[in-house]
């Protein structure tokens, strides 16, 4: 479990301060839930994020347990390293917005006829409670042909789970090469 600190000053001199001394500042929140702001080690962090096998993770944070989805990060433009992280409270009953992640499985036929793969779309917005959330959607690509294309109402959507993304949106498909 991933265990951080709660920040009691909030300001610019106290951000730096952490940063320098390793720490990647947080902010915590959720429906009818007051702002945490947090800090966690970022070597921590990121191999708590890898080796996650759901959308999902516990922190810990001061004397509280909870568990988070990363919503949103801030990556530094040149060193590539990560500056601030936004993390929703996943809480049980209650629906939510989420972003979950697509996976492509297989290989497009129209691939071997001068085709090129194009994903528009690496996640989709879904509404949903906690218990609910669909780690990633999984699309099997290997029957499109050049021209071809998946849309939002072609994914097959878990019960509990809405689709807030338009359904006629194109997540995958492949074009012709020019």
């Amino acid at each position: 479990m991933l265990e951080g600190i709660v920040r009691e000053s909030i300001g610019r001199k106290a951000a730096k301060a952490l940063k320098r001394d390793g720490y990647l500042i947080a902010n915590i929140y959720g429906k009818g839930l007051e702002n945490i702001n947090a800090a966690f080690k970022v070597n921590e962090f990121i191999k708590e994020v890898r080796k996650k096998t759901t959308l999902i993770f516990d922190v810990k944070v001061g004397s509280q347990t909870l568990s988070v989805v990363v919503v949103d990060y801030q990556k530094d433009s040149v060193t590539a390293e990560l500056k601030h992280v936004d993390l929703k409270v996943a809480q049980k009953g209650v629906i939510s917005k989420y972003m979950v992640p697509v996976k492509i499985t297989g290989t497009a036929i129209g691939l071997k006829n001068k085709g090129v793969l194009i994903q528009s779309k690496r996640r989709l917005k879904v509404k949903c409670a906690a218990e609910n959330l669909p780690n990633f959607f999984e699309l099997d690509v290997s029957k499109l042909d050049v021209g071809d294309a998946l849309l939002v109402r072609d994914i097959v959507v878990p019960a509990g789970v809405t689709m807030i993304d338009a359904d006629r949106v194109a997540v995958v498909g492949v074009e012709k090469a020019r």
